[in-house]
């Protein structure tokens, strides 16, 4: 399987995690800054959170390690939380905006 299949089906996993709080998957919040695929299915993923406050801070990182670990293809996965740039809701995708209400 080549990376761009790979992930492609990260992020198909990525979009069954919800912030508990918006009725919207982390993927389409834009919370993924960044999805590296390496050889020998390393994978690295930069995420965010919504606020630093977030009540799921632990949660939502430990469930997107787990989801994407639980790839057969995937050998190694890390998640690395960083808040530069901060999230705001301008980075959501067209449809989550649609869902929320804001267009």
């Amino acid at each position: 399987m080549d990376t761009k299949e790979l992930e492609n089906k990260i992020i198909e996993k990525l979009k069954s995690i919800y912030d508990p709080e918006i009725p919207v998957d982390i993927y389409e919040l834009g919370l993924i800054y960044d999805i590296a695929v390496e050889d020998e299915g390393k994978v690295h993923i930069v995420m965010t959170l919504t606020s630093p406050n977030c009540p799921s801070a632990e949660e939502i990182p430990n469930e997107v390690e787990q989801k994407v670990r639980s790839l057969e293809e995937v050998r190694e996965a890390t998640v690395q939380v960083t808040f530069d740039p901060p999230w705001d809701k301008d980075m959501m995708s067209e449809e989550a905006q649609l869902e929320l209400g804001f267009l």
